[in-house]
């Protein structure tokens, strides 16, 4: 019976029938290929490929972050200097918190008038290394953090500047003036904000690009 079946042979086959098993041969051939070329299987190659609209979502966050400190800082500065410079300051919470509006030419929080330059080159630079850092983040927290030091370091470089005395000598405009603390604003508290939330995603491990170690 096996030597029949040996003389007769593979009985022919339809072409359509051949042309589907060829066409099945082919995807997997494919799929083989896929899974060899990245060294991982093929739902891993997938999944890398989800990875990079993740980090481009990730990267927007950033700059809608930015973008909404950024034009909070903006309209706030706007709306104290039409309608509070010059005038007597407006309590908010009785003694404890007032708006009060004040040129700083130092950093934030009002240290280091004599330095102005050198802050503004400060901030320069910190945009740069956000922007250039944003490229690997795959993180949301670490987006947000860093669209608000981002947010808040546009805004009191704006005010170096474009505002008097002249250009990179700019007085920053503060009005938020709790009791016993210094006058600052929103830009200012976006940058400590963003840098509160940074210390904290590295105390727990967690990278910009989505790692987490353990020291």
């Amino acid at each position: 019976m096996a030597e029949a079946e040996r003389i007769i042979g593979t009985p022919d086959i339809p072409d359509a029938d051949r042309d589907e098993q060829d066409r099945d041969g082919q995807r997997r051939a494919g799929t083989e290929g896929t899974a060899a070329d990245t060294g991982r299987p093929g739902t891993d190659g997938a999944a890398a490929d989800t990875g990079r609209p993740r980090g481009k979502r990730r990267i927007a966050v950033l700059f809608a972050v930015a973008a909404f400190a950024y034009a909070l800082d903006l309209i706030s500065k706007m709306i104290v200097v039409a309608k509070l410079e010059h005038h007597e300051p407006i309590e908010i919470v009785g003694d404890w918190l007032r708006f009060e509006a004040i040129r700083n030419a130092g950093a934030a929080f009002g240290f280091g008038e004599a330095f102005t330059v050198i802050f503004t080159v400060i901030a320069a630079a910190v945009i740069v290394v956000i922007i250039r850092l944003a490229r690997k983040l795959y993180s949301l927290p670490w987006a947000i953090a860093l669209g608000l030091l981002l947010g808040g370091a546009l805004g009191n470089l704006t005010d170096r500047i474009f505002r008097s005395p002249g250009v990179f000598e700019g007085a920053v405009v503060d009005f938020i003036a709790p009791k016993h603390f210094a006058v600052f604003n929103l830009a200012d508290s976006a940058i400590v904000c963003g840098g509160i939330l940074i210390v904290l995603l590295s105390f727990r491990g967690l990278d910009p690009d989505g790692t987490v170690h353990k020291d």
